[in-house]
């Protein structure tokens, strides 16, 4: 299809997602601000730190963890399932649960899990059950607003996390990293919102070259985040196929796979590397020639930058960057990237067996 014909967009798209990603920097920037004002429960004696969560939240999750690399010296897990890890036994352990819609099956169940090991306890959510059961405990809950697709929401529980580790003093104040990652993300709005022709829109060429492919994307291990988020970007909002994979690991397993090339699936496949400044150097040269590697085997590949001084800005610039380009390809299959048909079944299905 054409991805200059904005006036279809507006048919394939409702529901207006497109408003959302271009809103997503002013939503890093309010979500940071929301974290200031929240009130600071008194946990002492902090030993370790669990993050539970699904889905996007898992992702915001895994971003902060990405960003306090460096900086934080407690131990932090994010926990993606039911109930807890069994270290997480008492009140030195901080348990964050986290869920857009305060529903999540999974995250309730850690929630109950925590209240019985006698865990330091937070909420982060918009409402739903898992407020209310905080409420009745009187647990601290940190309550955003936010009534549009949670795929679109990340900024909220990555800020607000973010701004949690900061004001308990577990990592430096990263209010300046977080500005830089604002206006950084704004400048490269400035080369791929919809307004900007595919000719120069570098984001809608990608989406281009993605139509009728199964992609994957390859991250470095700071960069592996955004390497899952682009990939569930792709799932969800243009219904279509795609895997990630992480550098180092990739090149002891994954990159085997050029020994026995299927020219004809080959053929069908894109591989997007992404790099960011801060990739230890030996983790930039191991993703090089990773990609020379297939390229020497015809397969589709091409690289994305990242960009800014600080690994916030590197992370949020890619985050922006994928969003649009999942967008565009929803646009070019003319799908409608707000339907959740296939999710909302699911868990129709789901709730149906006990």
């Amino acid at each position: 299809m054409n991805l200059d014909d904005l006036d279809l967009f507006k048919k394939i798209d409702p529901q207006n997602l497109l408003a959302d990603i271009d809103g997503l920097p002013d939503q890093l920037q309010t979500a940071w601000d929301l974290g200031q004002t929240q009130p600071l429960p008194d946990f002492k004696d902090i030993q370790a730190i669990v993050i539970t969560g699904m889905g996007d939240s898992a992702i915001a999750a895994e971003l902060v963890t990405a960003s306090v690399f460096s900086s934080i010296r407690l131990p932090v897990t994010l926990h993606r399932g039911y109930g807890l890890p069994a270290f997480a036994n008492s009140k030195a352990t901080l348990v964050v649960c986290v869920s857009h819609s305060g529903n999540t099956e999974e995250v309730l169940d850690a929630f109950e899990t925590a209240q019985k090991n006698k865990c330091s306890l937070l909420v982060i959510s918009t409402g739903g059950e898992l407020t209310k059961r905080a409420a009745e405990k009187k647990i601290p809950v940190w309550n955003f607003e936010y009534k549009r697709m949670d795929t679109t929401a990340i900024a909220f529980p990555f800020a607000l996390l973010l701004a949690l580790f900061s004001r308990l003093g577990f990592i430096p104040d990263p209010a300046n990293d977080v500005a830089e990652a604002v206006a950084m993300m704004k400048r490269s709005q400035q080369h791929i919102v919809a307004d900007v022709i595919a000719a120069k829109n570098p984001a809608k060429r990608y989406a281009g070259q993605l139509v009728g492919r199964w992609v994957t994307f390859v991250g470095t291990e700071n960069l592996a985040p955004v390497a899952r988020r682009w990939k569930t970007q792709i799932n969800q909002l243009a219904k279509a196929g795609a895997n990630f994979e992480i550098i180092p690991e990739a090149t002891h397993n994954t990159l085997s796979a050029t020994l026995n090339p299927n020219p004809t699936l080959n053929a069908h496949t894109m591989t997007l590397f992404m790099r960011a400044p801060g990739d230890h150097p030996r983790n930039r040269l191991r993703s090089d020639l990773m990609r020379q590697a297939f390229m020497l085997e015809a397969l589709n590949t091409d690289v994305i930058d990242a960009r800014g001084e600080s690994i916030i800005a590197h992370l949020w610039t890619l985050i922006i960057f994928g969003d649009y380009m999942a967008y565009y390809l929803a646009m070019a299959y003319g799908t409608d990237p707000s339907d959740e048909y296939a999710f909302l079944n699911f868990k129709e299905a789901l709730a149906r067996t006990p």
